[in-house]
């Protein structure tokens, strides 16, 4: 499987306009070449670089198996969750300071549908239930 987006190349910069505070964006995202076993489709979106440790951007569930990409700034075709803002849905970068990696991944999965799904399982539930995942890596650089 592949995710690749219209909006940024892979371990290339992120406009400004899909950080949290200059336009709260979500990048536009597309997975070719999916498993046809797979029955629905999860992604995450974290920075590993961030200073409290791995920080939750993003995550969906539930996107049925007939989608293959989501456009910029939505809508999106899922059950979106809690970040680690303490918000519902896509939280863009805010680094404090320096260059971060966000690493944007599409699970596919062997499930329809998840549920009881949330913010401290999701990764438990992605083990679980993923039959094959990709990434693709944006960079964001913080003004300070």
């Amino acid at each position: 499987m592949k995710l690749s987006s219209n909006d940024f190349k892979h371990n290339q910069l992120l406009d400004r306009k899909f950080s949290l505070r200059e336009g709260n964006k979500s990048p536009h995202l597309k997975w070719e070449k999916a498993p046809l076993n797979a029955k629905s489709f999860a992604i995450s979106c974290n920075d590993p670089d961030a200073p409290a440790g791995d920080w939750i951007h993003w995550l969906v569930v539930n996107i049925p198996k007939k989608v293959s990409e989501i456009p910029q700034g939505g809508p999106i075709p899922g059950d979106q969750l809690q970040n680690d803002f303490g918000k519902t849905g896509y939280g863009g970068p805010a680094p404090p300071s320096g260059t971060h990696r966000y690493v944007f991944k599409i699970y596919a999965l062997d499930v329809d549908k998840l549920k009881g799904v949330n913010k401290k399982n999701f990764y438990e539930e992605m083990e679980d239930h993923n039959i094959i995942s990709a990434e693709i890596i944006g960079l964001y650089k913080s003004k300070k």
